[in-house]
């Protein structure tokens, strides 16, 4: 792992750590007011377990309510969150689950052992440089068949954002925005086939689109 990239797992951990009380308290169920954003969790859930019985991975499941709904849609699932604080907050929403704590740039699973993987508003926090990493990862944990869908904030130029306060806390956190054809364009790279892009418009506090990546494993 290089420096860079420990540098902002590093950060990203600790900003995370920091606010964790207040973010679970603030989006403890952040999909009950978004249908659109429910609907295509629940059409990944039915690819899903028609493909086969290998079981999800919600990365970046923070406090562990999308991890809930796949599991209520009938998934295997598991949560995997860089947040130590956020994983315990998780555990003890949904004792029935499993959350653990690891990165995307280096997932802690054998290849090809997934059905699916779920990056909800996660991805946003890789930087340019680490973000083909992360889907290189996607693709290895993935059995052939399985999906990926992503949801991130996206608008019509690439962004950055860095803040160092949020919920009243201390932090150095980053958020990059891309476009849903940059993202695409990575997936691709990465050898998965991208079947579906979908963008909704901000909802209400939100401030950016919203964008939804379906893509699959190609069988061999």
């Amino acid at each position: 792992m290089t420096a860079p990239t420990q540098d902002f797992i590093h950060a990203t951990r600790a900003s995370y750590d920091a606010m964790a009380a207040d973010y679970t308290e603030r989006y403890a169920d952040h999909l009950a007011e978004l249908p659109l954003d429910r609907a295509l969790v629940a059409a990944f859930a039915e690819l899903v377990r028609t493909q086969g019985p290998e079981p999800v991975a919600d990365v970046g499941s923070g406090p562990g309510c999308v991890t809930a709904r796949l599991h209520a849609l009938g998934v295997p699932v598991f949560g995997v969150d860089l947040s130590p604080r956020m994983v315990a907050l998780a555990r003890r929403a949904h004792p029935e689950l499993r959350f653990h704590v690891g990165s995307m740039t280096s997932l802690d699973l054998p290849d090809e052992t997934l059905g699916g993987v779920l990056a909800l508003y996660s991805i946003i926090h890789v930087p340019d440089s680490d973000l083909p990493t992360v889907f290189t990862e996607f693709h290895r944990v993935l059995a052939p068949g399985g999906h990926v869908l992503l949801g991130f904030q996206a608008g019509a130029d690439d962004g950055h954002l860095h803040l160092s306060e949020r919920f009243g806390h201390e932090m150095s956190l980053d958020y990059w925005f891309r476009t849903p054809d940059r993202v695409a364009e990575l997936l691709t790279k990465a050898g998965l086939t991208v079947q579906a892009q979908t963008i909704r418009e901000p909802y209400e506090e939100e401030t950016r689109q919203r964008a939804f990546l379906l893509a699959r494993k190609p069988v061999a």
